[in-house]
């Protein structure tokens, strides 16, 4: 399964920026789709998941109030919304998706993985 990840670039702290990611030759709606981030010199981050069929929505604890996943079967898309940028969000951001339903934290859950998209967060 291809996963395409887009919205990356640069803000300033305060902003909001968002990211997609899009599955070109699947219907992403069946699979759990989560999103990571990966930091210079640090381990990849599970951030958030969606769920596929009751399209329950977790969260870390680090963008919790700030970050909203959301899925749109119309476009065949998932969607992270982020606000209140820090400088401690950038990182490279990816998407993620498991062949099934539920949602997982650790990176082993994860099936497929989209190429990463870089979201610097600076002034």
């Amino acid at each position: 399964v291809q996963l395409q990840a887009s919205g990356g670039g640069l803000v300033q702290p305060g902003g909001s920026l968002r990211l997609s990611c899009t599955t070109p030759e699947e219907r992403i709606d069946i699979f759990a789709t989560g999103w990571f981030r990966q930091a210079p010199g640090r381990e990849r981050e599970w951030i958030t998941c969606i769920s596929s069929r009751d399209i329950n929505s977790f969260y870390s604890e680090s963008v919790k109030g700030r970050f909203t996943i959301s899925r749109h079967d119309a476009n065949n898309t998932v969607n992270l919304q982020m606000g209140s940028l820090k400088p401690e969000d950038t990182a490279v951001y990816y998407c993620a998706l498991i062949n099934g339903r539920g949602c997982y934290r650790d990176y082993g859950s994860y099936d497929f993985w989209g190429q990463g998209t870089q979201v610097t967060v600076s002034s």
